[in-house]
């Protein structure tokens, strides 16, 4: 048996030009992600997300053709990746307002942003919700409309960004809970070796701190950015340490092991911080120069970024369109012609026994078989993801008889032949 695909998401909101450090830590490694095995790969342009930050149309119409055009550049294939802009796929604002429907107040009040803007205003002295917009406040629902549509099993995040994949868990297992099981539960994928790249100053390389280094700006420009590095005042000849410093940083980012090697020698032999920057500049140009002339090609070209998109827009539909249709049907938006025959089949599944899947305080996943009335038969043990107890679920089904490894435990009172013929009264409903 093959083993099961799993599904990424990845967003970017475009709000601006990627640099040196949105490369390393997101386009690279999502471009090299795209390409493994076993997996499918959701990349997206978060426009909506952008007019929370940004009330500026050109700008967001210039980032997201500059970000669509870098990923590109960088050796995305759109024939390998769901690559799509967020506003071409209108399930995610109606899914939004399904999840807002089953989503407390209480959970978005604990949002990272909101939270901030809250305490900034308080500690000015202003009321609370000052420049606090409906949008920022349900930036966390969008957020799992984005996920959601595409039942992502992984989100990669930094660790700032924990928050939104847990509450958009918390949204699907509401709804789940409501309505039936129809969402992937996600879990956000932190990796700690994602390299993130000091700016010229030394601090996060960022555009709010203005100490950016641009990924496809001229070949001089570039250039010109790296050699205004800040260093400190140690003279040619002088050993330099490696710790701390920036210009040494940016360069592991981007070479491999017996390079990064070399030029730990030359610090301790006491290269001059010019020749340290030249060989950093002719490092980075060696990888990005080739990419560079793709990138102005398609900015030149922006016709042919449009005819990506919408191709990747067609085909995540194809995937959201029948979703979004079974979940309006889930919560009663339905043909009334038909919700006779809905209300026949609805009634008949509620005779059979069914599996509950939820989470504890505890962080765990478990799951219980109930029989047609609700009694308890079977009770799980605690798993560490939703999809290890998927699998067993599927495992119980697929076996129609007591789990031989003790993931499940009868309920007080039940015996093992009732399960068992819960277990065939499933299968042969076909369920």
């Amino acid at each position: 048996m093959s083993a099961p695909v799993v599904r990424y998401l990845t967003g970017i909101t475009t709000t601006g030009t990627p640099h040196l450090g949105n490369y390393v830590g997101a386009i690279r490694p999502t471009v090299q992600a795209s390409r493994r095995a076993g997996s499918e790969n959701f990349y997206f342009l978060a426009d909506y997300h952008a007019l929370i930050k940004c009330d500026e149309p050109a700008r967001i119409q210039r980032s997201t053709m500059e970000i669509a055009a870098c990923w590109l550049a960088a050796g995305l294939d759109p024939q390998h990746a769901f690559f799509y802009r967020q506003s071409d796929i209108p399930e995610i604002p109606e899914l939004t307002w399904l999840l807002t429907c089953v989503t407390g107040k209480g959970l978005l009040n604990r949002a990272h942003a909101y939270k901030a803007q809250v305490d900034k205003n308080a500690a000015a002295g202003v009321d609370v919700d000052a420049d606090v917009s409906a949008g920022l406040f349900m930036y966390p629902v969008l957020m799992g409309a984005d996920i959601l549509l595409f039942k992502a099993h992984k989100v990669p995040v930094g660790r700032d960004q924990i928050q939104h994949i847990e509450m958009a868990r918390d949204m699907g297992a509401s709804f789940n809970h409501l309505y039936g099981e129809h969402f992937v539960l996600p879990e956000a994928q932190v990796d700690e070796h994602v390299a993130l790249l000091p700016g010229l100053d030394g601090r996060k390389m960022s555009k709010s701190y203005d100490n950016v280094i641009g990924l496809f700006a001229p070949r001089e420009q570039v250039r010109k950015q790296i050699f205004s590095i800040v260093t400190d005042s140690r003279a040619p000849g002088e050993p330099k340490d490696t710790e701390g410093s920036a210009l040494f940083q940016i360069y592991q980012a981007f070479a491999a092991p017996e390079e990064t090697q070399q030029l730990r020698r030359a610090y301790a032999e006491g290269i001059s911080w010019a020749d340290a920057k030249q060989v950093l500049f002719e490092r980075i140009d060696r990888e990005i120069a080739p990419m560079r002339e793709q990138y102005e090609h398609l900015v030149a070209h922006p016709q042919e970024i449009e005819s990506v998109l919408m191709l990747g827009a067609a085909r995540a539909r194809e995937r959201a369109t029948p979703f979004i249709r079974e979940l309006r049907h889930a919560v009663g938006l339905r043909n009334l012609a038909t919700g006779a025959t809905a209300a026949k089949k609805v009634q008949a599944k509620a005779q059979l026994p069914s599996f509950k899947q939820y989470r504890e305080a505890d962080g765990l996943f478990y799951f219980k078989f109930v029989d047609a009335q609700g009694r308890l038969l079977l009770q799980s043990q605690g798993f560490a993801s939703p999809r290890e107890a998927g699998q067993s679920i599927a495992a119980l089904k697929q076996g129609q008889a007591m789990p031989a490894d003790g993931s499940a435990t009868l309920a007080a009172g039940v015996a093992a032949a009732e399960v068992e013929a819960a277990l065939k009264a499933l299968a042969d409903a076909g369920n």
